[in-house]
Formats: C-alpha cells, structure tokens, sequence
C-alpha cells in the first residue's frame, strides 16, 4: 500500500453538473448547495461558467462572496475576455481559482477550433501566462486529453507548468477511454512531463460508457490528487464521475488506494437529496451510496446475516454517508420542542419564522397521517423553507372526476392578502387544477414533465411531485409535498409561478 496521502476532491455540480438538460438552477438554489458542498468540506467548489451569461457570472460573484471555507473557481477558454469575466466573478473570493481550458485533440483543433498543434500551445500558454497576472491559483484543462496525441499532450502541459498552472486537469471529455487505458495516461504523463512535480495531477471523467467513477479511481491509484466530480454524479449527457462514490470508495478501501479526503461524508445524503430537489433529477433507488434501497435488505438470508452482524452485508455504516432511515419519530401529540429536536438530530436548523411553518405543517400532516417519520420532516422543511419569495399561496381545492366524466377542479389562492377562486375543467384532475391556477395568476404554464414518488412506505405516505414547466419563456423546477397527490401537485404547480414571478 501506498503511503497515505490527500486526495483533492473539486467539485463542478454548479457548473459541469448544471450543464444537463433541463438541470438549470437560480442563484439562490445555487447558494444554498455551495453551502451544503462548503459543510461536506469540498476543496473546490467551480461555481460556473461567468463570461457565458450575466446568471452564471451573478452566481459566481453571489458564490464568491459567501463561502469562504472552500477555493472558489470559475471556468473560462483560453481567451482575455473570458478569463476577465472570471476574475471579475471571483473578486470576492477568500480563495480563489480561474480553470482555464483548450481542447487538444487531432478532431478537436481540426474540426472545432480550425487550428494547428503550434497555435493552439501559443493560445495556451498566453492564456495560462494572463490569468497568472490575476490570479496565483491556476488550473489549466487540455480538453478532450483522453483522444489527445501523447506527445503533444506532454508539451502542452509542460509549457503551461511553466506558464504558471498549478494543476493540470486530464478531462476523458467524452467518456471514450477504459481504466487500464486511463490509468496508463497518467502514468505516462507523471514519466514524460518533466516538471510535473510542480503541479496537481487532476482528472475530469465522463461516464458514457459507465466506468468515469473506475477511471478516476485508476488515476488516483497511479498519481493523481485531485479528481473532479459531481453531487449524484449529474452532467453533460451521461454525466460526471460520482462524488459520493469517489469518497467512500477511498475511504472504505484504503488497502487499495491508500489516500484519504476531508469531505465530511455525514453530509453527503443532505446535498445528494439537495441537488436531486433542485434539479428536478431523481436518484434511483439502486444508486450506490445515496439510492433509497443503499443501505434496506429484504432478503431473508440478508436479513438474518444483517440481525446477527453489519458488516455480512453492509461495507460502510449508513450513519457514515448522513442516511435517514424510517423510524418513526412523530405523530399529531407531539409538541414544537419535539419536533425542533428531532430536526436538529436530522442536522436541520431553522430561522424561528421558518422553524414556525415547517411546525404548522408538520401538525396537519400528522393529522393525516398515522405516523410522521423522518423522511417525512425532510421533505415538509424543504416544502416550506423556500428560495424564492410566495407571492402566491393555496387555500384550498376541490376536484371531481371519474371515467365517466370531465375532471373539474376549483381552487382557492391567496395573494396579497386577497383570495381567487376559479373552477377548470380538463383531461384529468391535475390538468384541470393547473388551468384553473393559469387563470387566477395570469401566467400560463407549459408542462414539460411530471413525476410522483413517494417519501415513505405506507398507504398515507406522502406524495413528492416534481415538475419542469415553461412560463415566460423560462424553465423552471418545482415540487411539491402532500398526502394528498393532486394538492402536491397543486403546490408543485404555484411553486413554479413562485419562482417565475421572484
């Protein structure tokens, strides 16, 4: 085994994982999962992409200026104005990183870039030499490093080491490469790259073929300290390499890898579920690590090796990943004292105004429910603690509907101090309801996905809805909770027309 040694882990949720179809996040929502990654004591934290968009660069700076235990990074080409736009975002910064990027590829400077291998060393290194002006903590990224001729990818880097790039970032862009393939790059760039030892080895792995966890673990085993990766293992296409898996596997087989992070990993179920709630991407139940079945045995044999001992079924303790099980907690008799010490237990600590709501709806929950477990109290706080201002509120529905029949819908909202109401009809219940709300706000709603699941087990369970709508040419994501399915569908829909109108 090697001597022990730290692994960095970057984290790029808020840029690379942000970059998924349909994963876009406001600033606030971006703020508060910077919080979560600072608590997971993530090293670095690439907050976006800043000369792409004023939301981008307004979340970089927002980003900036508030976490201040993790280095900050924006991302820019290798050109003076994006890496301006990410100076400018990061001037706030504690700490502070710009990720400069080229792709170095044969097809890449052939067909994107329309550039020879001697311009495109000349943009990398001028680039590299800029950004240093501004910034002493520079990463620099050959894209596509994976498909890159070997020879040239060992000059480049070697000239921008001496450029000033303090790590350098081997991205596998297209999830193309294998594990040995992988491992052995590294390898050849620790051998071929002369001034290697003056920078970070990173790596950046796309799981199109389903191994970027695999060829990010092969790196570190061969040298590499830094691995960038996202919450989920959200990204471009397939996505990225998984955070969550990256850090217990060095952290459950120290045999092998012989490396260690900070992440404090009782934190990684709390941002897994964060960055799941606001993308609108559910986690299946069979993702390692974080998926609702990681740590529930139903089969005989592995319930009875589980009773008898842990670990004949179980290579890490749930409590060690911040898993919440189901035991049951609350009902209707229990008191705010209770309640507030069960979500601090949960490592939930509310502002008394919220605090307030999450305990009134927490009482008609349980009026409905038999039993308020803790999955439960997760969802109710993150239905009432919101990012985004409730210019809109539901009062009530009533809805009719059977196979016979047109599903008709009357709701009661409240803006202002002042209540609407309005009956709809249309093809089921749920379109019926959001006709109805379309015409008390006035914003009409394009739907362009639904999904229901449950939080807990159970006949009363609550029903989670998660919704991607289209209002005023903007895409937004929103949920909704309820025993009730069409009034979480409901609070999902007026969510939306919450965010739209903040």
């Amino acid at each position: 085994m090697k001597n022990k040694d730290r692994v960095l882990i970057f984290d790029t949720t808020l840029r690379d994982g942000e970059q998924a179809p349909g994963a876009s996040m406001n600033v606030a929502e971006k703020l508060e999962i910077a919080y979560v990654l600072e608590q997971l004591k993530v090293d670095i934290i690439e907050a976006g992409f800043p000369v792409i968009s004023e939301g981008d660069f307004n979340s970089v700076k927002t980003v900036a200026k508030h976490i201040k235990g993790s280095t900050i990074c924006g991302l820019a080409r290798s050109i003076k104005k994006d890496i301006d736009a990410a100076h400018e975002a990061l001037k706030q910064a504690k700490k502070k990183r710009v990720h400069v990027f080229l792709a170095t590829s044969k097809i890449h400077m052939q067909h994107k870039l329309k550039k020879n291998p001697d311009e495109i060393l000349k943009m990398a290194v001028d680039s590299v030499k800029y950004a240093k002006k501004k910034v002493d903590d520079i990463e620099f990224s050959p894209e596509d490093a994976s498909r890159t001729d070997r020879d040239f990818l060992f000059r480049i880097l070697e000239e921008v080491i001496k450029a000033g790039a303090t790590t350098v970032n081997i991205p596998d862009t297209v999830g193309y490469s294998m594990p040995l393939e992988y491992s052995g790059l590294i390898t050849d760039i620790r051998n071929n790259v002369p001034n290697i030892n003056k920078a970070v080895i990173s790596v950046h792995c796309h799981d199109d073929l389903g191994v970027a966890v695999a060829n990010s673990l092969t790196a570190v085993h061969n040298g590499a300290r830094q691995v960038e990766c996202t919450v989920n293992g959200i990204g471009e296409r397939a996505g990225n390499a998984s955070m969550e898996e990256i850090v217990m596997a060095l952290r459950t087989r120290p045999d092998i890898y012989g490396c260690t992070t900070r992440i404090k990993t009782e934190e990684i179920c709390r941002a897994s579920r964060l960055v799941s709630k606001y993308t609108g991407f559910a986690v299946a139940p069979n993702k390692a690590i974080v998926g609702h079945n990681a740590f529930r045995h139903e089969a005989g044999i592995h319930q009875d090796g589980i009773l008898k001992e842990r670990s004949t079924y179980e290579i890490m303790s749930p409590a060690d990943v911040g898993f919440v099980g189901t035991g049951l907690v609350l009902g209707k008799h229990s008191g705010r004292h209770a309640f507030k010490d069960r979500l601090k237990i949960l490592g939930i600590q509310l502002k008394k105004e919220e605090l307030d709501r999450a305990f009134d709806r927490f009482k008609r929950v349980a009026d409905k429910k038999k039993n308020v477990f803790d999955e439960d109290l997760i969802a109710i706080v993150e239905d009432e603690v919101k990012t985004f201002k409730k210019t809109w509120d539901l009062i009530s529905l009533e809805a009719h509907s059977g196979t016979e029949r047109e599903a008709n819908v009357s709701v009661i909202l409240k803006s202002k101090g002042k209540q609407y109401s309005k009956i709809s009809s249309g093809d089921g219940p749920v379109n019926a309801c959001y006709k109805a709300i379309d015409s008390v706000t006035k914003i009409k709603g394009e739907l362009l996905d639904y999904a229901i699941q449950s939080v807990t087990r159970g006949k009363d369970a609550l029903g989670e809805v998660t919704i991607k709508v289209k209002m005023k040419g903007k895409k937004v994501v929103a949920h909704g909770t309820s025993t009730d399915i069409l009034e979480a569908s409901a609070k999902a829909y007026i969510n939306a027309v919450n965010k739209i109108l903040t």
